[in-house]
């Protein structure tokens, strides 16, 4: 009796023991990422912070001269000679801070001053483009750098980079839990990498409180009149859901086809990105207004207070298809805010529905036709728009998310369960 009290005790020790061991590298692997987390959601924040001011400053610098934009051609030659001398290829983008994830490729140092400067010059001249396709390649090469430093393992890079993507990412949006999520769930379709959580939301919080405390200014527009729930309400809002993904669907392909017609009508890098800020130029005169240069945050403020030109949407997914696909640097997410909130105003008011309302479900629709990303999408209504709304986005994002099928922004991105049923499919967006 004694032996077997003996044997029950020592074995109850060991198995105490190994739950202690079990849970001590838990503890300590939470404060390891939360200080290497820390210094990059504090790296991210400075750069973001930087960056968005330099934008903000350019923008403004330019409306004020509208004059700027003739030089667009001589800003696309800057942008083509930077790349050039840094050694890296214009492709070289935000496809290869997904493919540094998936894979062991690498992210060069290099990257982060280059698109910092030539999505600076893009905007400074008028070019159609976003911020956020910078802010993912500026938070990736940081983090990147970052866990070279510390000599990090394979899958702990991994983790690292999605870690500078979510800060850099709240730094110029001011949304900190989008970010976290944008980052884990954008990589592949159909999996969240929660073990990328901590990093990511200590990033990205950090990097939030870094950009609050100069002075800048989250994305928020809580003045949208959310209607009350009915079975008209829904099934309105269904219908511009559906719609939304087609237009997703219409952003994404003519994108990727302009990128690909130009690359074959005009080999080359110089003359291609000549050429097409020559085409934004004209297409700034036909249409007489400089409001599709530039990121367009004011003509997104207008649509969700109800104001909509029936043509916007698809103007501006003309200029940033153009600006893109001939070299100039910059982000789609920013124009795919415009194209959906001018889209869904315009399909709003001729259904019936409030225009700001229709905006503001186009908006979080076509971002997440064109991304991916249910979860991040819902939680980005919460943030803009307040929770009021959120079962009315949560079925416009669950819809788009559907009827937008395999295509997306970035090639680089994989779609690994089918959206269909539960499959596994592993293949890469369209």
């Amino acid at each position: 009796m004694k032996s077997i009290i003996l044997q029950y005790m020592s074995s109850f020790i060991k198995r105490s023991f190994l739950k202690i061991k079990a849970a001590k590298h838990y503890f300590f692997t939470m404060i390891r990422w939360i200080f290497l987390a820390t210094l990059v959601g504090c790296a991210g924040g400075m750069v973001g912070t930087a960056f968005h001011k330099s934008i903000e400053y350019v923008t403004s610098f330019r409306e004020v001269h509208s004059y700027i934009i003739w030089f667009l051609p001589l800003g696309g030659l800057a942008i083509v000679a930077l790349y050039k001398v840094s050694g890296m290829t214009e492709d070289t983008g935000t496809n290869l801070i997904f493919n540094a994830v998936h894979t062991d490729e690498k992210v060069p140092a290099v990257m982060a001053p280059v698109i910092f400067i030539s999505t600076i010059i893009t905007h400074f001249v008028g070019g159609s483009a976003g911020r956020e396709g910078a802010a993912l390649q500026l938070g990736g090469s940081i983090s990147y750098t970052i866990g070279r430093f510390f000599h990090l393992s394979g899958k702990d890079m991994h983790i690292i980079t999605l870690s500078g993507m979510s800060g850099v990412f709240a730094a110029l949006f001011g949304t900190p839990i989008t970010a976290t999520f944008f980052a884990m769930e954008v990589i592949s379709v159909g999996l969240i990498y929660y073990s990328a959580l901590i990093p990511c939301i200590t990033a990205s919080l950090v990097a939030y409180v870094i950009s609050l405390y100069f002075d800048v200014t989250p994305v928020r527009y809580l003045f949208i009149n959310i209607p009350v729930l009915s079975g008209a309400i829904l099934f309105k809002t269904v219908i511009v859901a559906i719609l939304c993904a087609g237009v997703s669907i219409l952003f994404c392909l003519t994108l990727h086809k302009t990128k690909t017609f130009m690359k074959f009508l005009i080999p080359n890098e110089y003359l291609r990105i000549s050429v097409g800020g020559l085409l934004i130029i004209l297409l700034t005169y036909l249409v007489q207004t400089n409001a599709y240069n530039g990121a367009g945050m004011d003509v997104i403020s207008q649509a969700l207070t109800g104001y909509v030109a029936p043509e916007a949407f698809l103007l501006k997914i003309l200029f940033t298809s153009i600006t893109l696909a001939a070299g100039f640097k910059g982000g789609e997410i920013v124009p795919t805010f415009f194209i959906g909130a001018t889209f869904g105003g315009f399909v709003a008011s001729i259904l019936g529905l409030d225009p700001g309302f229709g905006a503001a479900i186009g908006l979080i629709s076509v971002f997440c036709g064109v991304v991916n990303t249910p979860i991040t999408s819902i939680l980005l209504s919460i943030e803009l728009f307040g929770s009021q709304g959120i079962l009315l986005f949560a079925v416009s994002c669950s819809i788009t998310n559907l009827l937008s099928g395999n295509y997306g922004l970035y090639h680089s991105q994989k779609l690994m369960y089918s959206k269909l049923k539960a499959e596994y499919i592993n293949i890469r967006a369209k």
